[in-house]
């Protein structure tokens, strides 16, 4: 796993800057040694947990994790299946507004003024479609592997009065059902991370969107390998293996790596971020509405797979703290007249 974790996108990108590591204060290298050790301990605790009842298949796998999840996720958070966007010295906010937020600010620093058509890649109960239809008058089609997903997605579209412009449907974002050039905003919100094949998601991507149309990856990565790394350390292999296990995905990769994949298809205007900063208070959040009454209540009934997703919470939150994972955006430019 740990070899995989850091070539699965076609390569390892290592930093340019040879001192990169060695300006970190001693402070800060003692206080990283003790979030990798709280990880670690964790890892330890939850690594006969995670693997429990754990389905072969890594798209059915999706499939039922979300179509046993989402209805909790809806009933505490509303219809958007994502962290939210809390930038630091920023007013207080309600985290559903910190959701919205992430959308506009998405938008904005991918420099997205109109849309005609999008396609939601990995589209949850269709939040993000409904929101982008809403704001540019566009229409949209989103895709999901889990059918209560797309089920709920419709129904949701419907009773907002807007059936005749978006609609979701069960498909891989592997294949996708559409022609090519179909849409000039190609949108994927989280949903990269699920992906087995980085390189054939990322061709995918580049095929339905239109000439001069937009694509924008929000996704999770690990952190880029510094000088002198061929991999990711044990430790941090072992915890992103737990949270593959509960969240049902395969190797990660690197933003690095993504950059590398667009520019191989001949993408261009290519640009990345880390928001991981700016997305730090949500894991903390949904930890806390998990404990709440209606959180516990809500996962008992949802079953064991929702319940495994709960508690790699906690691993989730101190792979940020350690630098581990990464909070990423990358977009590009498909080059050609629209």
């Amino acid at each position: 796993m740990m070899q995989v974790l850091s070539t699965s996108c076609g390569g390892t990108w290592k930093s340019k800057n040879p001192n990169a590591f060695s300006a970190i204060p001693k402070r800060s290298l003692h206080a990283s040694r003790n979030v990798r050790a709280n990880a670690t301990m964790l890892d330890t605790l939850l690594r006969p947990l995670t693997s429990l009842n754990k389905v072969p298949d890594l798209k059915q796998g999706i499939a039922n994790f979300y179509d046993e999840s989402s209805a909790l996720w809806e009933g505490m958070w509303g219809e958007h299946m994502h962290h939210g966007y809390y930038p630091k010295g920023g007013k207080p906010k309600s985290n559903q507004q910190a959701q919205i937020d992430m959308i506009e600010e998405s938008l904005s620093w991918a420099g997205v003024t109109s849309v005609k058509s999008m396609v939601d890649v990995g589209c949850g109960i269709g939040g993000s479609s409904r929101h982008i239809v809403r704001q540019f008058g566009a229409t949209a089609k989103g895709i999901t592997l889990s059918p209560k997903q797309a089920a709920r997605a419709n129904e949701l579209t419907a009773q907002l009065g807007l059936a005749d412009r978006a609609s979701f449907q069960v498909a891989d974002a592997l294949n996708m059902p559409f022609q090519d050039g179909s849409f000039d905003l190609v949108w994927s919100m989280e949903s990269g991370e699920h992906m087995p094949d980085k390189k054939q998601f990322v061709n995918e991507l580049v095929r339905v969107c239109a000439p001069n149309g937009t694509v924008l990856v929000v996704t999770w990565c690990h952190r880029v390998l510094g000088p002198g790394e061929t991999s990711l350390r044990p430790e941090e292999a072992s915890l992103l293996e737990r949270i593959c296990e509960a969240y049902y995905l395969p190797a990660w990769c690197s933003v690095a790596d993504y950059q590398k994949l667009f520019e191989a298809q001949g993408m261009v205007d290519i640009k990345t971020a880390d928001w991981s900063e700016e997305v730090a208070p949500f894991w903390g959040a949904v930890i806390q509405t998990a404990l709440t009454g209606q959180g516990l209540s809500g996962l008992l009934k949802a079953g064991w797979t929702t319940i495994k997703g709960a508690l790699v919470m906690p691993l989730m939150a101190e792979g940020f703290k350690m630098g581990l994972i990464k909070f990423n955006l990358i977009t590009a430019r498909k080059p050609g007249k629209a």
